[in-house]
């Protein structure tokens, strides 16, 4: 990771190996940690012995960032900002992908009007 001017910038990291050292991979997280977590949700059906977990994109890791795009939009986060979270270069492509999931205006559009009225 780098600072706007370029220089290097140490983060903690977040999830780490059970030993400690280094980043999960995104892999390692899916297979031991979230399909596990989606098994005992009751989501996916636990794996007979020696198979691998059910194989869904709208269940996998993609389904979290689905899931964090929603929680910023119903909480009033803006598409433009969405879209440099996610890092998504087209704000318009954000929109396209994540309108589905904007909550109504209707309400926040009328107290606005009213409230210009009242001053």
């Amino acid at each position: 990771m780098a600072a706007p001017d370029g220089r290097p910038v140490t983060k903690q990291l977040l999830f780490v190996r059970p030993d400690g050292n280094g980043a999960v991979r995104r892999t390692d997280f899916n297979t031991r940690f979230w399909k596990n977590a989606l098994v005992e949700a009751g989501v996916i059906p636990e794996p007979q012995p020696g198979e691998r977990h059910q194989a869904a994109r709208e269940h996998g890791m993609h389904a979290l960032r689905h899931f964090y795009a929603s929680a910023l939009l119903d909480a009033g986060e803006n598409i433009k900002a969405l879209s440099v979270y996610l890092r998504y270069i087209d704000p318009g492509f954000t929109l396209r992908i994540y309108t589905h999931l904007m909550p109504s205006t209707d309400g926040r559009t009328r107290r606005a009007i009213d409230a210009l009225f009242r001053s």
